[in-house]
């Protein structure tokens, strides 16, 4: 991946520097074309008005001097020159070898213009120099009359070889560039693939059971974002992992006791069964009580297990009604028991959790409270609502706790020094549905007696 990164960044450049060079290259060749028309037009029309004296009143001084002037120009810029006559015949040129002066030159087409006093420029291919060639032709007027004309003609190869010159130089920076941009590339690419191989590694890590592996969230902010999702997938998954090791735990130590009862009061009853039916009888009668209370356990523990492990969103819930359905549910079993369950709080009372956590938490509450509190007592079930927060309070008249023991009630398996039947799960389940919906559960001893088991949750 590190070079392949590269090798886009770099193939990225590479097209910007085409896109950008290519018509930079042909813009060069236009400007100094262009630049070179008019360098030489200037120079052109410079000869033309030192040209006039001597072709109005041509004197061997006069030509002398203007052929001078010729060769000058021709070695100092290297342009050659050519000036005819008003008849097109060539009575000066800048080279040394004077063969070509006296040659007729109105056939040349841009020799003919200029005697019609106009200016005649482009290109043409020389035979005579085998060539191709940049030219300029200038008239040249004495007082109203044209008296000839003058020719600069360079050679269109220098032209192309300062073009090419300037190319090259681009080219060099263009490289230079390319090069620069492989470096970087470089750089960037071993910073991404570094951080992606130390995820990887933490991933291998986490996969052979290293739950403690952990990614650097360090980086790029892509590289921090999938860093960050990994670290909260290892530790939900440590999560989960302790969460079942727990309850494996939990439950081989709290089943062993059970079992371990069971198994001895059906034995005492197999050997009672011939000697003392009825022996026998009371103690099979207490192995199915210890059946049931661990019946009881496994189910809290499953309870439990399932409560843990949920990650279910939060949703909006109306307390208040919820309460209600729960009292009319708990009354028939309130009223063996001559227990009055009423419901003090407003109609309605919106507040967040998880699904069945209210119903879940109401029953846990109500059950403990009617496995404690005397006949003829009273169960209030109140809700109370501010603008941030919906209460939840389940009021017994029983014997009440202590601080400490209220403080305690919601670890697992603990239960009261009275309580013979619980299973010590009931609390814990409450505390984690809680949890689930960001709300906090408390047990908290009444003044005139009894116990305030409350939940508080959040309102939407």
């Amino acid at each position: 991946m590190k070079w392949r990164f590269m090798a886009a960044i770099m193939a990225v450049i590479l097209l910007v520097l085409l896109v950008q060079d290519i018509p930079l290259a042909g813009y060069l060749q236009t400007s100094e074309h262009a630049r070179l028309i008019t360098s030489l037009e200037k120079d052109a029309f410079v000869l033309a008005g030192r040209s006039q004296e001597a072709l109005g009143q041509p004197t061997p001084a006069a030509i002398s001097g203007l052929e001078s002037i010729a060769k000058t120009y021709r070695k100092a810029g290297g342009a050659r020159v050519v000036v005819v006559n008003s008849a097109g015949i060539a009575i000066i040129t800048s080279d040394d070898d004077q063969a070509r002066v006296g040659s007729d030159y109105s056939t040349r087409p841009e020799i003919a213009t200029a005697l019609t006093g106009q200016i005649a420029t482009g290109e043409r291919y020389s035979t005579s120099l085998s060539q191709q060639l940049v030219y300029v032709t200038v008239p040249v007027l004495h007082g109203d009359h044209i008296v000839g004309a003058v020719r600069l003609t360079y050679p269109n190869q220098t032209v192309i070889d300062q073009v090419n010159s300037q190319l090259q130089l681009i080219f060099v920076v263009a490289l230079v560039t390319l090069f620069v941009a492989g470096i970087v590339g470089f750089i960037l690419s071993v910073s991404v693939t570094r951080r992606l191989k130390l995820l990887q590694r933490a991933t291998v890590l986490l996969a052979e059971g290293d739950l403690s592996a952990r990614a650097d969230e360090r980086g790029a902010p892509e590289i921090k974002s999938l860093s960050r999702s990994f670290n909260l997938m290892a530790d939900r998954l440590d999560g989960l992992v302790t969460q079942q090791r727990t309850f494996a735990a939990d439950a081989s130590h709290q089943l062993r006791t059970p079992l371990t009862a069971l198994r001895l009061k059906l034995e005492r009853a197999r050997d009672m069964v011939t000697q003392d039916p009825t022996g026998a009888e009371v103690r099979i009668a207490a192995a199915e009580a210890e059946a049931d209370r661990l019946g009881s356990i496994i189910e809290g523990l499953l309870m439990l297990s399932r409560t843990e492990a949920t990650s279910a969103p939060v949703e909006v819930f109306d307390v208040a009604a919820i309460a209600r359905a729960r009292i009319e549910h708990w009354q028939p079993l309130a009223a063996e028991s001559a227990i009055k369950v009423r419901y003090e709080g407003p109609v309605a009372a919106l507040a967040l959790a998880v699904p069945t956590a209210v119903e879940q938490i109401i029953d846990n509450f109500v059950d403990n409270a009617l496995s404690i509190v005397p006949a003829k007592s009273t169960l209030t079930v109140r809700v109370a609502k501010s603008a941030a927060t919906v209460e939840l309070h389940v009021l017994d008249q029983g014997p009440g706790m202590s601080s400490d023991d209220c403080a305690r009630a919601f670890d697992r398996f603990w239960r009261a020094a009275s309580d013979n039947k619980g299973s010590g799960l009931g609390l814990a389940i409450v505390a984690q549905l809680a949890r689930a919906s960001s709300a906090t559960a408390a047990l908290t001893p009444r003044p005139e007696g009894g116990i305030d088991a409350s939940v508080r949750f959040k309102a939407p």
